[in-house]
């Protein structure tokens, strides 16, 4: 049976894929640290009755080569390091992290060759580990009993990430917590392209916050370019960033135990402060009403954004940023004895929609 449509013989299509293999030729001509960015942008719409009012729109990061938007970073502060030659051929890079960053880093170090060594603790996914070590990077895991007052494993992983550099010859600690060339980064890939895409009005953008490169990246550069846009950050019960008192958390990606110092929350409209089983609610309802399966932080961001959505009124557009996949969450938000485990119970329908409703933005002056 012949597939081609009728107008194209097997002779032409074979020579038309020929044609395109050629033109893509120079176009392919790149490694994977310079196939980054330029992600789809997608507009949500069965999640909640506001998205019928308003343009609800996701930016995928999760699109990235290795799944997050955490990439742009590593990439950006592995060239900036070999530029000031902190960092040498065949030189060591350490930095302690929970997931995306130390993915990130492990994927420019295995294309430039460098070793990567990340330090990780009992948070860190399985998925994740898995990840890390098939890009061939060796993980360091603090123990538990190292743990701060709130529960953080954070600031016992950037002390042994210090201890390691100390001591390994050529060794690099980008330390994602307190280099402003994280938020340069999100200025150079993130923010331009956002502005590539919005020629028009952008009400708000609701992004993520932990260590602020991403947001503050963002606002550095939109806010001169869009005088009227919000910027919105996001954060989980239990983090201490926006002055919220400290607990435990199992959220990844947002929160720390410590104010980041790379953030000016001078630059924020307003903030977000999410439980934890209102962002997994939200994960779950993304994968089944909009065919999203996308990760953790993902559901308390866009509980933010509806909620913004709803203040903001009709015709708002709103932009929220995606910052990774849900495949290595499979195991913990979307494995349902995982949150029975820890008490997260999944709430569905008008009782989604009324804790969305519910949230109650912090505003800064």
């Amino acid at each position: 049976m012949n597939y081609l449509p009728k107008s194209l013989s097997f002779d032409n299509f074979y020579s038309s894929q020929c044609n395109n293999r050629n033109r893509y030729k120079k176009i392919a001509s790149v490694d994977v640290t310079q196939a980054l960015g330029n992600v789809p942008i997608v507009r949500i719409g069965n999640i909640s009755r506001v998205c019928l009012e308003s343009e609800c729109l996701l930016k995928l990061e999760s699109c990235n080569p290795g799944g997050s938007i955490k990439e742009k970073n590593a990439v950006y502060l592995v060239t900036r390091a070999e530029k000031e030659g902190l960092l040498v051929p065949g030189g060591t890079i350490i930095e302690s992290s929970s997931g995306n960053f130390g993915v990130g880093l492990a994927m420019v170090g295995a294309v430039r060759g460098y070793r990567v060594m990340i330090v990780v603790d009992t948070k860190t996914a399985p998925p994740f580990r898995r990840m890390l070590k098939a890009y061939g990077a060796e993980l360091v895991d603090v123990p538990l009993h190292e743990a701060d007052e709130s529960g953080s494993m954070q600031k016992a992983r950037m002390k042994r990430a210090k201890e390691l550099v100390a001591t390994i010859p050529n060794a690099w600690y980008p330390c994602q917590h307190l280099n402003p060339w994280n938020t340069e980064a999100h200025s150079y890939y993130t923010a331009r392209e956002i502005e590539a895409h919005f020629a028009d009005e952008l009400d708000a953008v609701v992004v993520g916050v932990s260590t602020a490169g991403q947001i503050m990246g963002i606002a550095h550069y939109l806010k001169p370019r869009f005088p009227k846009i919000r910027i919105v950050g996001v954060d989980v019960v239990g983090s201490v960033i926006m002055g919220t008192p400290a607990k435990p958390y199992k959220m990844t990606g947002i929160g720390l135990s410590f104010f980041p110092p790379n953030l000016d929350l001078s630059l924020l409209d307003r903030a977000y402060i999410v439980p934890e089983d209102l962002a997994y609610s939200v994960c779950h309802a993304l994968a089944r009403r909009e065919g999203l399966l996308l990760g953790a932080s993902t559901g308390a961001i866009v509980a933010g954004g509806l909620h913004l959505a709803r203040e903001l009124g009709a015709g708002a557009r709103i932009l929220m940023i995606n910052p990774d996949r849900g495949d290595r969450y499979l195991e913990t938000v979307y494995d349902s004895d995982w949150l029975d485990r820890h008490g997260f119970t999944l709430k569905q329908d008008s009782h989604l929609e009324d804790a969305i409703a519910s949230l109650s933005p912090v505003y800064f002056e």
